[in-house]
């Protein structure tokens, strides 16, 4: 019961003067009750996260690997890999600029609303101006940049489409961030695959529903995610509503100034971390005479490491509002942090691993047109998850404790650092060669993340538990090897690989079974 009660922010101050009374007087029984009471309070946000985690990986995992492998697969297969290319540079291209949608006011909203949940109402009704403003500087910007670029006609007009359906996906952001900084993480979880559930619905059609006697076009493919975005917007807006106080849109320039400059700093720190996550397939396009086919390559295996990068996004969508709080409360995340890591790294070492193994049986698995280039693209990008996985977790801590100086300074590099090899390495060696500048530039940032962290929040390295994961990724390595070359049936082979590293990871502890019940059961106490 008081777990519950401790997320009301008032009596969170009265816990705080409460601890500061009871260490100056020294009154050691009703101080070690009141140390009791706060552990209870971090077992209760361990295990809220565990459960909405749990929530959120079922509902994923029920609808977007149906919408990447059976619906973005399935068109790219369709269409070609060519046609399929010109849609993801310019795809990417929209991603690269969209920050100017959002100035970084999704993250600030979901940090800010979580430890002050009385100014939601007020930053709503002064929010949905500013984004609408936004979006026309957005379009301008964008529309300009395609021009100087040299995109052509047709190129423009399937990206006005583009960025209108990136207008709407930043807005959605919005509203969910405000539901999830409320604590309502039950209906975020819902709320976060609406979209991809209305697109499987009409594209699917689309797709199957011989409809039309023409050939699936790529506009469609684009128009149809327009639709369900609008409608996911209607919808959650609406949740919003009945969760605020909300009476009327205000228009105060006044705030909006000291909003963007208090939000500037996440603006840009996603624009720099955008640059070297997504210019790989435009500098393919611009850079190669075959750019259109090489970037349908790319968008291959890219589509895959965007799939599983997915969950350690969820990952930290629930652990930003958690940490806000425990930070501004100055409760330890040591704890969270460990529960976190322990597991997303672990699958992902099985992931990288397994994926170089069996890279061209699964590349020739999901796609008609399986080049030799496609197959080394997967097994080089399928490594960055794990760096990846590692950035979600250090990154929003660092993000939730306003670092943001710091986690610039690592992003500008990351994105100078991956243009200059991209420029080195794509007219050598095509697709593969961005994908080696991305895994560079996954591995330092994240490593430049984990040394800002240690340093602010002075954690204790683990020796144990780093010898454990190495030594647990050389033994998934020697168990892969063995399995994919004595095992014939590769599908079996694979199925048999997982199931044998995750058991060899709960042996190591490397995943805690019996911690992770002890976290799920509701303590009385």
């Amino acid at each position: 019961m008081f777990s519950y009660i401790c997320y009301d922010t008032n009596l969170y101050i009265f816990f705080y003067l409460t601890e500061t009374f009871f260490k100056k007087n020294k009154t050691k029984t009703t101080y070690s009750l009141f140390l009791r009471f706060i552990n209870l309070n971090l077992d209760y946000l361990k295990r809220k996260f565990l459960t909405n985690l749990i929530l959120l990986i079922f509902l994923n995992l029920l609808v977007k690997p149906f919408w990447i492998f059976g619906i973005d697969r399935t068109i790219q297969n369709t269409i070609g890999t060519e046609q399929y290319g010109f849609y993801f540079s310019l795809f990417n291209f929209s991603l690269i600029l969209n920050i100017l949608l959002d100035v970084g006011i999704t993250n600030f909203n979901n940090r800010n609303i979580s430890q002050n949940n009385q100014l939601a109402t007020k930053h709503f009704s002064n929010i949905i101006i500013l984004k609408v403003l936004l979006s026309i500087i957005y379009f301008i910007i964008s529309l300009i940049a395609a021009y100087f670029i040299g995109y052509d006609w047709s190129q423009i007009q399937l990206l006005i489409f583009l960025l209108f359906n990136q207008f709407l996906l930043s807005f959605i952001l919005y509203l969910r961030s405000n539901i999830s900084a409320l604590q309502y993480f039950t209906i975020d979880s819902l709320v976060s695959v609406l979209d991809r559930v209305l697109m499987i619905i009409i594209i699917g059609v689309l797709l199957w529903g011989n409809i039309t006697d023409k050939p699936f076009q790529i506009e469609w493919f684009v128009y149809g995610q327009t639709a369900a975005y609008l409608l996911t917007a209607f919808i959650v807006f609406i949740i919003v509503l009945s969760k605020l106080e909300f009476k009327r849109l205000h228009f105060d320039w006044t705030f909006f100034v000291v909003f963007i400059k208090q939000s500037y700093p996440y603006a840009l720190l996603i624009l720099l971390m955008t640059f070297y996550y997504r210019i790989d397939s435009v500098m393919i396009e611009r850079l190669l005479p075959d750019g259109k086919i090489q970037a349908g390559i790319y968008a291959q295996s890219f589509r895959i490491l965007d799939a599983i990068s997915m969950f350690a996004f969820l990952f930290a969508s629930l652990l930003l509002p958690m940490f806000s709080r425990m930070i501004k409360q100055k409760q330890s995340v040591n704890e969270l942090i460990q529960l976190a890591l322990m597991l997303i790294l672990t699958p992902a070492i099985i992931i990288a691993v397994s994926s170089y193994f069996f890279k061209t049986d699964i590349i020739s698995l999901l796609y008609h047109d399986t080049p030799y280039a496609s197959s080394v693209v997967f097994s080089i990008l399928m490594f960055s998850f794990i760096f990846i996985s590692i950035s979600y977790i250090y990154g929003t801590l660092l993000t939730a404790n306003g670092s943001m100086k710091a986690l610039n300074i690592m992003a500008a590099g990351g994105m100078i650092i991956n243009i200059t090899l991209n420029f080195i390495l794509i007219p050598v060696y095509k697709a593969p060669g961005a994908a080696a500048a991305s895994l560079i530039t996954q591995i330092l940032t994240a490593m430049a993340q984990v040394v800002i962290a240690k340093k602010i929040f002075h954690f204790n390295i683990n020796l144990s538990k780093v010898i454990l994961f190495a030594v647990f990724t050389i033994v998934t390595a020697f168990v892969s090897y063995w399995i994919y070359n004595n095992i014939s049936d590769k599908t079996g082979a694979y199925f048999i690989l997982i199931i044998s590293t995750m058991i060899l990871a709960m042996f190591l502890k490397l995943i805690d079974i019996q911690k992770l019940i002890l976290i799920l059961k509701n303590n009385e106490e």
